[in-house]
């Protein structure tokens, strides 16, 4: 035989040979295009990959730029207007008082951080503590004129960031200007933020090349010098003529792809390794394989019909094994289905079912509840469980609820629990005869929350507030039943803690009114359906009414005036309170800006409203918009906000001190920790509740009650002022144990805006009435 001859033979057994051999070849050669189809897609993808990405994060910090320079332009423009509406700056701006002026320019280029701040006049006069530098008020006017308030200007240092405000005093008689660098230290600052390398600077159109001229803002481009760059240019708004800025990133496309490069060897060299190891494996493997394959398809047809199966294990080698795990995986299935199935119906926590399986339950058990049967459903709230979870964590919370399930387990052995969220339970009790006491029944349910709790060695509080709807009488399906109880339950937890309530039919009722009341706010809120009435605050130092408390009330267009202590507690549940609050701090200081300048208005701030917005934001927008002083506006809070986050609270209530206003702690002396938090925060004011001020007359305990606050309150260096004073002989006693200020009927009721002017008018007499 020839050689030739030899080596077909050779091919046709590789070829026709064993069937492990063509398996492993086949799959080898497979493996080896499809890899190699992928290192080349992948390399190619990964250098696309990472132009794309160069450009997007060149094009994402040429937004985070001009963010960055509009919110420092907003920044100075904010603190601009602020001084540009300052009476004392505007008279001295009116009069040419320089040294004032240099003075106040002199502290603002402190507060920002400017190196140049000046007044322009209407006659092209510059004011300023320092003119040098200041640029030629006649290349200003016309972007002025414009309205324009934020942009670039050039100084003899270079350009600068700057923002203008109006000065008025009423009409307009110049513009306040304040100017931040933008050297290259300045711009090497931004630089650094940026989480790539990045070259930035800021060029004069006109003495750019050519080609970055004519490069259009806003969009990356690529250019080739000695190596490749991206460049990104930004139009920079401008408060002068003859200039044009550009913001010039660059960005060394280079430098990003040398990242890149690696990976493409590692692919190759991974390919390869991988090709070998699969021509190896798959050797080894298709040797074995063919025939237990044919059982591992009927195996798996099988199962995919439902049917149990099992694999005879006949051998201890991978076969053998390959079998036994077959049937291992078969009984994992079968067991996750149960576990899928459980969990799906059951409380992960507490191991209770959950409302889908409570409510199939309760189903079956209404269907086949006998003539002169009861059923009933009970839904259960924990009581302050939201204080375990403040106070003590969440960890200490799933254990109070895992044990208040094992409670309920022991004591009603017969009964259907469920947990239905949160620290909501749900009981369902059957076959209750017509003729049982169902208080005795609820009683025994109550005691079951009487036992002590004990978590991490400490006594923890287990009450619990109960509804209760019965079928047939409250409702002969689930849906009803449910829905019975819950507003069963809602009714128990406003009638106090610890306690049950049945459900009545004026409660569906009272349900159905209550989410009246609710559309009916939401359009109260939308079409302006709210006033402001204002209570005045009378100063014994001063002898006159120093303030007025704005009072929100609700015409209702049906139902005339909505008792505030009727929709408040709704707004407050439903959030609502938000919208509303803003509103009512925004028209109580536009209100107080048409009062005399020594009258200030005191506003209420509802715990969610401090919670849930950025309320500094919101007083600097109120006060921005009236015009109003900040010392004429006083925040009520109560010491229910500190309850959620301490140390945010006290950052907040410093933020607003920053601002000027004043803080007022109202209903002092009702709470748990007042003293602590008198300690934490100076408070401008405490406000006496109104309950001590009645125990005036009906206590021997109130005088050392009154004169106890005051004592303290003076300490500190805090005003106080008394609520609810309705006599006089309330007046004399808070008069003498040393309250600084009255508030109540016995000056007035709330009035409308368009009577305090009268009110201020006739103030005197009220000191003539009280010494009468």
């Amino acid at each position: 035989m020839s050689r030739a001859q030899d080596m077909l033979a050779r091919l046709k057994a590789l070829r026709f040979g064993a069937l492990s051999t063509r398996i492993a070849l086949l799959y080898a050669g497979l493996f080896a295009l499809v890899l190699g189809l992928v290192v080349s897609l992948a390399a190619g993808a990964l250098a696309r990959f990472g132009e794309a990405s160069a450009a997007r994060d060149l094009a994402a910090n040429a937004r985070v730029f001009d963010e960055i320079l509009a919110a420092r332009a907003r920044q100075m423009g904010d603190q601009a207007d602020v001084l540009a509406h300052d009476f004392g700056f505007r008279e001295a701006v009116a009069t040419g008082d320089a040294p004032t002026i240099a003075s106040a320019l002199t502290s603002l280029e402190g507060r920002v951080r400017s190196d140049m701040a000046f007044v322009l006049t209407l006659e092209g006069e510059v004011l300023a503590a320092d003119a040098t530098g200041v640029p030629l008020p006649e290349t200003m006017w016309t972007q002025l004129d414009k309205g324009g308030k934020r942009g670039i200007i050039r100084s003899e240092q270079g350009f600068a960031l700057a923002a203008a405000a109006p000065v008025e005093a009423p009409d307009l008689i110049g513009w306040l200007v304040i100017a931040q660098p933008l050297d290259r230290d300045e711009l090497d600052r931004l630089v650094e933020l940026a989480p790539i390398s990045l070259e930035a600077s800021v060029v004069d159109a006109a003495r750019q090349p050519a080609w970055l001229r004519d490069a259009s803002a806003d969009r990356v481009f690529e250019r080739e010098e000695k190596s490749r760059f991206l460049y990104h240019v930004s139009d920079l708004a401008v408060l002068q003529d003859g200039i044009a800025p550009r913001l010039v990133l660059r960005h060394s496309l280079a430098e990003s792809l040398a990242a890149y490069a690696s990976l493409k060897s590692w692919l190759i060299i991974l390919a390869s390794g991988g090709i070998v190891l699969v021509l190896g494996l798959s050797w080894k493997v298709a040797r074995g394989v063919t025939e237990p394959l044919k059982q591992l398809d009927e195996a798996t047809r099988l199962i995919g019909e439902g049917r149990e199966v099992s694999l005879t294990v006949d051998t201890d080698d991978e076969i053998g094994r390959l079998a036994g795990s077959f049937n291992q995986m078969v009984a994992a299935i079968e067991e996750r289905e149960r576990q899928i199935i459980h969990v799906g119906l059951h409380d992960g926590l507490t191991g209770l079912p959950n409302r889908k399986l409570f409510t199939e339950q309760l189903a079956n058990t209404l269907s086949r509840r006998r003539v002169g049967e009861q059923v009933m459903v009970a839904y259960v709230d924990l009581d302050d469980f939201k204080m375990v979870n403040d106070t003590l964590g969440h960890p200490a919370g799933d254990a109070l609820l895992r044990i208040v399930a094992d409670h309920l387990r022991e004591e009603l052995p017969d009964a259907l629990l469920a947990r239905l969220g949160g620290d909501e339970f749900a009981i369902l009790i059957d076959g209750i005869d017509d003729k049982a006491s169902l208080g005795n029944i609820a009683d025994a349910l109550q005691r079951c929350f009487d036992r002590p709790v004990s978590i991490n060695d400490q006594q923890v509080s287990c009450g619990a507030s109960i509804g209760i709807a019965m079928a047939p009488g409250d409702g002969e399906d689930g849906n009803t039943l449910m829905k019975n109880a819950d507003l069963a339950l809602y009714r128990a937890k406003h009638e106090g803690k610890s306690t049950y309530h049945f459900f009545e039919p004026a409660l569906d009722e009272a349900a159905r009114q209550r989410r009246q009341l609710e559309l009916d706010l939401r359009a109260a809120i939308k079409e302006g359906g709210f006033e402001l009435n204002f209570q005045p605050l009378y100063s014994l130092a001063e002898r006159r009414l120093t303030g007025f408390e704005a009072l929100i009330r609700w015409n209702h267009p049906t139902r005339g005036r909505v008792n505030p202590a009727e929709f408040i507690p709704l707004a407050e549940e439903t959030g609502l309170i938000i919208p509303i609050g803003e509103w009512v701090l925004r028209e109580a200081c536009r209100q107080a800006s048409g009062w005399p300048g020594d009258v200030s208005v005191a506003v209420n701030v509802s715990p969610k409203q401090f919670a849930a917005t950025s309320i500094a934001s919101t007083v600097l927008s109120a006060l921005s918009a009236s015009g109003l002083a900040p010392q004429r506006l006083e925040l009520e809070i109560t010491e229910s906000i500190f309850i959620a986050d301490v140390d945010a609270t006290l950052a907040t209530l410093h933020s607003l001190r920053n601002l000027g206003v004043k803080i007022a702690l109202d209903d002092f002396g009702t709470g748990y920790s007042s003293l602590s938090y008198l300690r934490s925060f100076p408070f401008d004011k405490v406000k006496i509740d109104k309950s001590f001020v009645e125990d005036l007359g009906t206590s021997s305990n109130g005088h050392a009650m009154i004169r106890a606050i005051t004592t303290l309150a003076n300490a500190l260096g805090m005003e106080t002022l008394a609520e609810g004073v309705e006599d006089i002989a309330q007046f004399e006693v808070l008069e003498r144990e040393g309250c600084q200020n009255i508030q109540g009927y016995l000056f007035s009721r709330p009035v409308a805006a368009n009577a305090v002017a009268g009110l201020l008018r006739d103030g005197a007499g009220y000191q003539r009435q009280l010494r009468a």
